[in-house]
């Protein structure tokens, strides 16, 4: 018993004594939705013990372990002000071209390293860190900040697997069966399709090998380069930085996502910013629900499309279908909409996560950002889906794959299409039951998110980057994972016979006009 005593006194001191590691988490986007995603990583470290420095345009967290280095000049890079709903109708904005988005992102990268207070942090000696945790945003720069403090490095995806992030850890994704986030499309597909698929892949990879790099590298070479000479160390080359990466986590769950094959290194945390104990509704939402004997229906364009930014017309059609309907509708509308129907309330800010927990909530009218959809599946809750931008498209065509939703088009007359819709999806119990079936499977994991995410983030660092988990396909040429060069032996070898062939007829000829 005394031994017994012992041991369990020892187990406590030395649990008093361990430390957590000190983490360096780059979230830089600024965007709400990715501040959301930023700062519940950030929580979910520090409530595991762990010292965070958190570089971030938001300072919304305060704890004795977190310091916070402010980039909030990000925000003059990208803002809700650069998205123009009447352009992206028209398609004089198309916010889907991946030049666009690589150009846009290796700005505010650009901007993010050059950061006065990000570049104190990089130019101080004593600063040292276990492990590095940046989001990835369609460039690959960050991962070379593993030189600086010669750490392992994770990257975190705000969105489902694609062939971009999957190309630095194993290779890109087969276009067969795989979906990407510009084409949105989901497998199986047509001939057709799947050609099409080929091509996007062959000129993601020519983008990825080829005409990206240089741009990169030319800004590694302007800011990790320089700080590394500063302090004293080589300089590694670049590809050999951005394919060293350890791990990825991916905000995303394999019952939301198309099932496909991923490397040992790739983890699902989906679900981690969402509330253990979610806040119950203030007082004015709890009566809006209480007396709404038909249900509620959610109507959010997210934090990035305001509805107040929508055409008159398009504004005055929507109301009029909202009103239209037997449920109560919650319209969250950022300034004051007059003249509304009885049955629409209109509000300026609403708590998402604590009105999808709702039983009484019936459908959640989204435009299809992966946190609404996320919660959405979480809470169990039916959509209609208007998508806008970037992969909210592919995220609507993933639920409605899974029979948990109906998609809208984006147009100046989509209330006619909107309230067909939401009947669909109102008079149809099967929307309603396949989005508890899916939520069922959602829950169903090894481990919660928050407790995935810690362990990852400490088994990287345990195992001193979990080289284990490394794909060995990251160290084949692409040329030899694809069989090219036995390809090439395939087609030349014929052609080589046919010239020698020819050449041996000719000398043969030759000779034989020489004896006549």
């Amino acid at each position: 018993m005394k031994m017994l005593n012992f041991i369990l006194f020892g187990l406590l001191i030395s649990s008093c004594l361990c430390d957590g590691y000190r983490i360096l988490a780059v979230f830089p986007t600024p965007s709400p939705s990715h501040g959301i995603l930023g700062d519940s990583f950030v929580k979910a470290l520090l409530n595991a013990g762990h010292e965070v420095v958190y570089i971030s345009p938001f300072k919304k967290i305060n704890h004795q372990k977190l310091e916070i280095i402010d980039v909030s000049q990000n925000l003059e890079v990208f803002s809700d002000k650069n998205i123009d709903v009447k352009a992206i109708m028209t398609g004089s904005l198309n916010l889907q071209d991946p030049k666009f988005l690589f150009g846009m992102t290796t700005t505010m990268t650009d901007v993010t390293l050059a950061n006065p207070n990000v570049q104190k942090l990089l130019r101080d000696p004593k600063q040292k860190f276990d492990v590095i945790v940046a989001e990835y945003f369609f460039n690959n720069i960050f991962s070379t900040l593993s030189a600086v403090y010669d750490a392992p490095f994770i990257w975190f995806l705000t969105i489902v697997p694609h062939s971009l992030i999957l190309d630095q850890i194993h290779g890109p994704m087969n276009p067969a069966y795989s979906s990407d986030y510009i084409e949105a499309r989901i497998a199986p597909y047509s001939f057709v399709e799947r050609v099409r698929e080929l091509y996007f892949t062959l000129t993601l990879l020519y983008n990825l090998h080829v005409a990206f790099p240089p741009i990169e590298e030319a800004i590694y070479h302007k800011h990790i380069s320089t700080i590394l000479k500063s302090l004293g160390k080589p300089i590694p080359d670049y590809n050999a930085l951005t394919y060293n990466v350890s791990m990825v986590l991916g905000n995303s769950q394999v019952a939301l996502e198309s099932a496909v094959p991923l490397p040992p290194n790739f983890k699902h945390i989906g679900g981690y910013h969402i509330d253990d104990d979610v806040k119950p509704l203030p007082g004015n939402l709890k009566k809006i629900f209480d007396n709404a004997k038909n249900g509620v229906v959610y109507f959010s364009l997210g934090s990035n499309l305001k509805s107040k930014d929508l055409p008159e017309d398009m504004k005055q059609g929507i109301l009029k279908v909202l009103g239209e309907l037997k449920q109560t509708v919650i319209w969250k509308f950022e300034e004051s909409f007059p003249n509304t129907p009885k049955n629409v309330h209109i509000v300026q800010w609403a708590p998402q996560q604590s009105i999808l927990a709702e039983p009484n909530l019936v459908l959640f009218v989204t435009h299809g950002g992966f946190l609404s959809v996320t919660e959405a599946v979480h809470f169990g809750v039916p959509l209609v889906v208007i998508p806008v931008f970037g992969d909210q498209f592919m995220n609507a065509n993933l639920v409605v794959k899974k029979g948990i939703a109906v998609q809208v088009k984006l147009s100046y007359t989509m209330y006619n299409e909107l309230k067909v819709a939401m009947d669909t999806v109102l008079g149809d119990s099967k929307y309603a039951t396949n989005a508890k079936a899916l939520s069922a499977a959602f829950h169903d994991l090894e481990m919660k998110p928050k407790d995935a995410l810690n362990f990852w983030v400490e088994h990287v660092v345990r195992t001193r980057g979990a080289p284990h988990l490394r794909s060995v396909a990251i160290d084949i040429p692409l040329y030899q994972r694809m069989y090219l060069d036995l390809l090439a032996l395939i087609l030349l070898t014929p052609a080589v016979l046919l010239l020698v062939l020819r050449r041996f007829c000719c000398k043969s000829d030759s000779q034989k006009v020489k004896r006549s």
